[in-house]
């Protein structure tokens, strides 16, 4: 059987899908000078490939199928298995109709929208997989016809899986090493664990099945695989929460200096899971960017949607000796909770900036089907269109904030983060002889001027409000 595995390119924006946001799939769009640059460097340097067609492409080669990957082109086929997003689900909708038109194949849908809003799909489908999709396919590598809505539960032993194939991908995908843009080397996702342990009410990551981790023996032996047919690549590992289990973790990195493996990666975790003695031992083992969630400064607001908070003296700590020893960091920022004002969205900004870490993400609060938040805030959804559910876009009605509010609030969350001069030294590696500081001046200039600027916009619009009232 001819087998098309197609992670589709999204259109329009960076689109980041896979295990991104539970497998919905994030959308960022430019809206601004700041936001346009950083959509361009993620277009150019955040290629990464999806780990869950590459699973399934190892499936069906290891029972004696043609494979073939796709990331645009209309390949020819006898079946075609589509990997779903909810932020560029229509144009994922037209390549599986052109396939079936030009080439007569059976199509069908895996993801996160695929198994938990079938609705949206199922028309232009021959088949969807509901759930975790590799034991789907391997019913259908035996020989399974497809059709209708096939149950796909979880796999519960992580390790009887195949490693994925990346030999059947693109050669080009490439990302930025440790978050810097100077050097790239070919990227691998990798999954050590999958869904996550933790209660988040607004994370989608645990609701298609429960928590389960690979041994650490099985994970340094895919590393070895990779190693030993592309030369020193960079690994992400996708797990939401990488050193939740401390002994796997660990087992992980000293099986990859135990065969002096030359490999760098990056992971997310949370940081009240890291101290000195892992962050050393992680970094001895090749890692160059921990990822990781703040969302609130607020310990308050993080209760509310079921999230522990982090003491913000441990933060500073965990990120401060990340950049002494050059690993670089990112942290997650949310805009937008039930509870929140302008104020304490400009404290969330503010602690951001104290934290300085390489790299903010900030995003609004999306409430995703099957969530507990999408539940608790159905009846304040506003957004009809879900490929605009891409945590960049205000879709539902605030209780404090208008939507105008939420996205210039997101938009000044980007401008004072980034375009400061600490930014530049921190993260673009520019050093403070005397020849840099007449632009160094210039920048600050420019960036009190600016918020001055949108500060002013901001609140004379909120005045006028009042004013109307």
């Amino acid at each position: 059987m001819r087998v098309v595995i197609a992670d589709i390119k999204g259109r329009g924006g960076f689109v980041n899908k896979d295990t991104v946001v539970g497998g919905y799939g994030s959308r960022f769009r430019g809206f601004s000078w700041t936001t346009r640059w950083i959509e361009r460097l993620r277009k150019l340097y955040q290629n990464v490939p999806s780990i869950h067609a590459a699973y399934l492409a190892a499936i069906f080669e290891n029972a004696g199928h043609q494979v073939r990957v796709t990331r645009d082109e209309l390949v020819d086929g006898d079946i075609a298995l589509i990997l779903s997003s909810l932020v560029d689900y229509r144009h994922e909708i037209e390549w599986a109709q052109e396939a079936k038109k030009r080439h007569g194949m059976r199509v069908g849908f895996f993801g996160a929208p695929a198994t938990h809003m079938p609705e949206l799909l199922e028309s232009h489908a021959d088949f969807i997989i509901k759930g975790e999709p590799e034991q789907a396919a391997m019913r259908i590598a035996s020989g399974e016809m497809p059709k209708g809505i096939m149950a796909s539960p979880a796999i519960d032993d992580l390790d009887s899986l195949p490693f994925p194939a990346w030999d059947l991908f693109h050669q080009g995908s490439r990302h930025a090493v440790g978050r810097s843009f100077w050097a790239s080397r070919r990227v691998f996702p990798i999954l050590s664990s999958r869904s996550c342990p933790e209660f988040c009410t607004y994370c989608p990551h645990r609701i298609t099945a429960p928590y389960r981790a690979r041994s650490a023996e099985n994970v340094v032996a895919e590393i070895e695989e990779i190693c030993a047919r592309h030369p020193q690549p960079y690994l992400i590992f996708r797990d939401p929460l990488f050193s939740e289990e401390r002994e796997r973790s660990t087992g992980i990195a000293e099986g990859i200096l135990r065969k002096n493996l030359n490999v760098r990666f990056e992971c997310e975790t949370r940081l009240d899971d890291l101290d000195k003695d892992l962050l050393d031992l992680l970094h001895r083992a090749g890692l160059n960017a921990v990822t990781f969630g703040v969302e609130s400064v607020d310990p308050a607001t993080l209760k509310r949607v079921g999230r522990r908070p982090i003491p913000p003296e441990h933060q500073r700590e965990i990120v401060s000796y990340c950049r002494d020893k050059g690993i670089a960091t990112e942290g997650f920022f949310v805009i937008g909770f039930l509870t929140e004002t302008v104020e304490s969205i400009r404290a969330t900004i503010d602690f951001a900036i104290d934290l300085s870490p390489t790299f903010a993400l900030f995003k609004m609060l999306t409430p995703f089907p099957g969530t507990p938040l999408f539940k608790h805030m159905k009846s304040l959804i506003t957004e009809v269109n879900w490929e605009k559910f891409d945590g960049y876009t205000p879709t539902f009605r605030h209780p404090n904030l208008s939507h105008e509010d939420l996205r210039h609030l997101l938009g000044l969350a980007y401008t004072r983060f980034y375009v400061r001069p600490s930014f530049a030294l921190n993260y673009l590696g520019i050093k403070t002889p005397i020849e840099t500081l007449d632009t160094l001046m210039h920048l600050e200039a420019y960036t009190k001027r600016r918020q001055v600027e949108e500060d002013h916009a901001f609140f004379e619009a909120h005045a006028s409000k009042a004013i109307d009232q």
